[in-house]
């Protein structure tokens, strides 16, 4: 499963109402760190489906979510449970990393 491509229209729904934690990856194609990035991230989507959701959001053709989060710098992954935002990492990071985040979201909500 590829990540869930969000927008301004979709972003309440798909992750504010989200009954399992959401990874967010704010990101632009413009942005070398970001696709340096977007393979873990499909691989991520694909290995919690079920227990969490993963997203992108492009940055550049969706700046009121992006604004609304304060979102400065690319690639930003922000962790939300319950509609509130948890967790954050700014910048390129492993795939290990990012799975720690999750892993301890998901224990949350179970």
């Amino acid at each position: 499963m590829a990540a869930i491509e969000l927008t301004d229209a979709n972003f309440q729904a798909e992750v504010i109402n989200s009954d399992v934690p959401v990874l967010v990856d704010f990101w632009a194609a413009w942005c070398g760190p970001c696709r340096a990035i977007a393979p873990i991230v499909s691989e991520l989507a694909t290995e919690y489906e079920g227990k969490a959701k993963v997203g992108k959001v492009d940055v550049d053709t969706n700046p009121q979510t992006a604004t609304s989060y304060g979102i400065r710098s690319i690639p930003t992954l922000l962790f939300f449970v319950g509609g509130e935002v948890r967790d954050q990492m700014i910048g390129s990071a492993s795939k290990r990393e990012f799975q720690k985040k999750l892993d301890a979201l998901v224990a949350q909500v179970v």
